[in-house]
């Protein structure tokens, strides 16, 4: 089966960046500029640059100018409740009814008023390591335990953005609850990783 141009376009983009012509964090020409050296249509050269997006070569969003990708800090979560080490920020702070999953979670009713922080996790480079939403009733409470589930999912719009992602990429999504001594929910996240950035590695 022939390989798809905008495929073929990528690999070789691939070549010349690891010959040298452009460097980690350096700009590419428009996609305007590529499709007229290249003699294709615009829209495959936005296809390109997607297919670059998502792999991890390219970073930037859509519409704006991207740079070649700094090869990404592959870190290994093994203690899904470890305060993360390094810069983070929070983004959102506004109150949220619990949904079905996140009543289910805690075991309140639906539509019950949640506390909310939504916290960006920046690693030493400066790019988002993890996204972390929050959701606890009333005031937050120390824990002795949590569960966690496992699973991958697709960014929405706003996570994507927050990640520096397309949306649609591929995450690892980790949904933790932190349980008190009785095993009752204090709390519970969705953490949502890049694939790319991160290997899951469990523990006995």
């Amino acid at each position: 089966m022939p390989v798809a141009l905008y495929r073929r376009i990528a690999d070789d983009i691939r070549r010349r960046i690891a010959a040298g012509e452009w460097s980690p964090g350096q700009p590419l020409p428009s996609r305007a500029e590529l499709a007229a050296a290249y003699h294709v249509h615009e829209q495959t050269m936005r296809l390109t640059y997607d297919l670059l997006r998502r792999t991890g070569v390219l970073e930037g969003e859509e519409r704006k100018r991207v740079i070649v990708a700094h090869p990404p800090a592959v870190r290994t979560l093994t203690d899904l409740d470890a305060p993360w080490p390094y810069t983070c920020d929070v983004t959102d702070t506004r109150p949220q009814p619990a949904t079905e999953e996140l009543a289910e979670r805690l075991g309140v009713p639906v539509r019950t008023m949640l506390q909310h922080e939504a916290v960006e996790c920046l690693d030493p480079g400066g790019l988002s390591g993890m996204l972390a939403n929050t959701w606890w009733q009333g005031r937050r409470r120390g824990h002795a335990t949590f569960t966690a589930e496992l699973e991958t999912v697709r960014l929405t719009q706003e996570q994507a953005h927050a990640l520096g992602l397309l949306v649609d990429t591929l995450a690892y999504r980790v949904a933790r609850t932190r349980l008190d001594t009785h095993g009752t929910p204090v709390e519970t996240s969705d953490l949502f990783l890049p694939m790319d950035r991160w290997r899951i590695r469990l523990k006995g």
